[in-house]
C-alpha cells in the first residue's frame, strides 16, 4: 500500500470513482478483436495508448490521486471474468447467458455470464492492469474492484450448480475478492474502492429482473463484510465502497429507488469511506441528512468518511468549481465537515463499449470528463478554505 494522505493537496479529500470513456479508436479495436479482424497485440497497443493518454490528462487536472481510467477492462463488473464485453476470453467454468445485472432506464440491459461449475477463480485481477499503469506516473493511484455481492449473481437465483454448492462458491468468491484487493495494494495502489452499484438496485423489485425482488440486500452486506473482515482497521481506512444508480450509455438503472432503502444498511459495511452518488439526485438534503445520521464513528475500528458525488458523468454540462464548492458547503449542514470528501457520481464509462449518446461521442465525453474532474478538484479546495478544513 502506497502512503497517501488524502487531505494534503485539497483539504477536503477528493478522488475519482475509476473509469473514463474509452476513445473511439479503442472501442473500435475492441470490436475488431471480437470479430477476429485484429490480434491481441493490436488491441493491447490501443489499450497502451489510451492508458498513457488517460494518465497524462488526469495529471493535468491537478487531481491528488488518479486512475488508469479502466481502459484495459471489459467493464467494472466483468474485468475478472472476460477479456472483452462481448465475451471473448471468458474465464473457466463460465458460459454466456447468465442473469441480467441491470435493465437501464433507456431499455438496454447488461448481462453477466453463467456459472457452470467450480471452482470459481478470477481470470484477471485488478492489479494485473494497475501494474502496467503505475510506472507511468508519480501521482498516487487508486484502483476500483468489483464487490463480491455483484459476482454472487453469477450463481443461479433458484437452482444449484451440479457439484458446486452456493456455500462453496461464495467461499471461493470471498477468497478471490480478498486477493483482488490485497494484490492491488501490493501493486502500489494508495486507495481501493469496491463497486457496489447493485446495492440500490437490490431494493427496486423489477419484475423483468427477478434477483432484484429476492430481498438480497442483507446478504450482499454480509458478503461484503466477510471480505472487509479480513483487513485491519488501518487497511480499511483506505478501502471504500461506491454506490450509484448505475451509469451506462448515459442512462441509469435505479435512480427511481428511494435512497433511504439503501443508506442505513450500506453504512453497516465496515469500510473506511463511501463514494456516494449525489450530484444527479433531485432532492439532496434528505440524502445528506441520512448520511449524517448513519455514518459511523466506529466501524469496527475505523471512522467512516462520506465522499459526496458533486459531478454527474451522464450529463455533458460541466459543473463549475463554485457549484462543487457550494454543494460541499451545503452538505456540511448535515454531515460533520471533517467527514466529507468529494467524488464523481459514478465512473464516467463503467463499460468498455459506451457510445455516450447524451454527449454525442465518446471522444467528446472524454474531453468533458477531464474538465469536470479539474473543477471537482478546484471546488474541493474552495470548500475546504471556506469551511476551514485542512
Amino acid at each position: 500500500m502506497t502512503e497517501y494522505n488524502p487531505r494534503t493537496a485539497t483539504g477536503i479529500p477528493t478522488e475519482p470513482v475509476g473509469s473514463l470513456p474509452r476513445p473511439s479508436t479503442l472501442q473500435a479495436a475492441y470490436a475488431a478483436y471480437d470479430e477476429g479482424k485484429i490480434d491481441l497485440a493490436a488491441l493491447e497497443a490501443e489499450q497502451d495508448a489510451a492508458v498513457r493518454d488517460s494518465i497524462e490528462r488526469f495529471e493535468a487536472t491537478g487531481s491528488p490521486i488518479i486512475s488508469d481510467g479502466e481502459q484495459r477492462s471489459s467493464s467494472f463488473a466483468t474485468y475478472p471474468l472476460t477479456d472483452t464485453l462481448a465475451g471473448t476470453g471468458l474465464a473457466e467454468n463460465l458460459a454466456p447467458g447468465g442473469q441480467y445485472f441491470a435493465i437501464f432506464a433507456d431499455g438496454h440491459a447488461r448481462q453477466l455470464p453463467r456459472l457452470t461449475g467450480g471452482p470459481f477463480r478470477y481470470k484477471t485481477y485488478a492489479a494485473d492492469t494497475l501494474t502496467k499503469a503505475i510506472g507511468l506516473t508519480t501521482v498516487p493511484m487508486k484502483q476500483s474492484v468489483i464487490a463480491p455481492s455483484m459476482l454472487a449473481l453469477l450463481y443461479p437465483l433458484k437452482e444449484e450448480v451440479p457439484g458446486y454448492s452456493r456455500e462453496q462458491f461464495e467461499e471461493d468468491l470471498v477468497n478471490e475478492c480478498e486477493k483482488d484487493i490485497r494484490d492491488a495494494f501490493a501493486a502500489g495502489a494508495a486507495r481501493v474502492s469496491i463497486d457496489f452499484t447493485e446495492g440500490r438496485l437490490a431494493t427496486r423489485e423489477d419484475p423483468r429482473n427477478p434477483w432484484t425482488g429476492a430481498g438480497l440486500l442483507p446478504h450482499f452486506i454480509e458478503l461484503n463484510n466477510r471480505v472487509l473482515a479480513r483487513f485491519t482497521a488501518e487497511e480499511r481506512a483506505s478501502i471504500g465502497i461506491h454506490t450509484c444508480p448505475g451509469g451506462d450509455r448515459d442512462s441509469v438503472h435505479s435512480a427511481d429507488v428511494p435512497y433511504n432503502n439503501l443508506l442505513p444498511s450500506m453504512f453497516q459495511m465496515n469500510a473506511g469511506y463511501f463514494l456516494i452518488q449525489l450530484a444527479s439526485e433531485r432532492d439532496k438534503d434528505p440524502v445528506y441528512r441520512s448520511i449524517g445520521e448513519h455514518l459511523r464513528d466506529d466501524a469496527n475500528g475505523v471512522a467512516q468518511m462520506a465522499y459526496l458525488g458533486v459531478i454527474n458523468p451522464g450529463n455533458p454540462r460541466v459543473e463549475s468549481a463554485q457549484e462543487v464548492c457550494d454543494a460541499l458547503v451545503r452538505a456540511s449542514n448535515f454531515i460533520a465537515k471533517d467527514r466529507i470528501g468529494a467524488t464523481d457520481d459514478c465512473g464516467f464509462s463503467p463499460f468498455s463499449i459506451d457510445e455516450k449518446p447524451n454527449h454525442g461521442s465518446p471522444d467528446y465525453a472524454r474531453d468533458i470528463a477531464f474538465q469536470k474532474i479539474k473543477n471537482r478538484v478546484e471546488g474541493a479546495k474552495m470548500a475546504a478554505e471556506k469551511l476551514g478544513v485542512s
